[in-house]
């Protein structure tokens, strides 16, 4: 029963401080973009590779 007596105050504590970080989150504008990360994804703004024999940095070894 004294377990109760420490285990409730600790998960009502866990609870508010999620709270809190979760309203930190909101106000601090982590949300304010959620579809950018998922274009982003989808945009190739990636060079491509160049070709070895063309490329004079790498030497024959």
């Amino acid at each position: 029963m004294t377990a109760l007596l420490w285990l409730i105050p600790a998960a009502l504590g866990l609870g508010v401080l999620g709270l809190g970080a979760f309203l930190w989150s909101v106000h601090s504008g982590q949300y304010e973009d959620l579809d950018g990360a998922a274009e982003r994804i989808l945009l190739d703004d990636d060079k491509p590779l160049p070709d070895r024999d063309q490329d004079s940095s790498i030497k024959d070894r």
